[in-house]
């Protein structure tokens, strides 16, 4: 499975298109959707499982001229009139350093390579109909269904935190073909 395949996972699933196509609409800068959105729906491809159902919807956005975190609630709350139901969660990632203790980001992409595991540090877009993907730290671990620890995790506190994660969220209940290289 490569990144075409990926993307085909992604526009083959009508409930995903139409998420891409809400979070277009916002007109947010620089944003990607990423984690959970294009993890699971891969896993559950390789898998042969039905798509799981959506915990949150991660969009990352930048914008370095609007750090009032009330500008994410706007967003979140105009994103859930256009599909109720889904549970957006819609993040500045120009303040999110802040909270998770790093030096400033320089993009959306620069915090989506930070998040916990590199299966995880996916995202895609949309740019007029064409589905774009970033994989921060190559698809090898998204494809081969290894959970790692990202380079910003590489410390024991972060691979405890993956660990925390993986039994948190049930991933080896979901995805019995996991490889966990923690």
């Amino acid at each position: 499975m490569g990144a075409r395949d990926v993307v085909g996972v992604i526009e083959s699933d009508p409930g995903a298109m139409r998420v891409l196509r809400a979070a277009a609409d916002l007109g947010l800068p620089d944003w990607w959707i990423g984690a959970g959105f294009v993890r699971n729906r891969v896993w559950d491809a390789i898998s042969g499982l039905p798509v799981s159902p959506e915990r949150d919807v991660d969009v990352a956005y930048f914008d370095r001229d609007e750090l009032d975190p009330r500008a994410d609630a706007r967003a979140e709350a105009s994103a859930l009139a256009a599909l109720p139901g889904v549970p957006w969660e819609i993040r500045n990632q120009a303040r999110m350093h802040l909270r998770n203790g790093d030096e400033p980001y320089t993009s959306a992409l620069d915090a989506i390579s930070r998040w916990p595991e590199t299966a995880t540090c996916v995202a895609v877009t949309l740019r007029g109909d064409a589905v774009r993907l970033v994989s921060c730290h190559g698809l090898t671990d998204l494809v081969g269904m290894v959970v790692r620890p990202s380079p910003a995790m590489a410390t024991a506190t972060g691979r405890a935190t993956v660990r925390r994660r993986v039994e948190v969220k049930g991933w080896l209940h979901r995805w019995a073909g996991l490889r966990l290289e923690i």
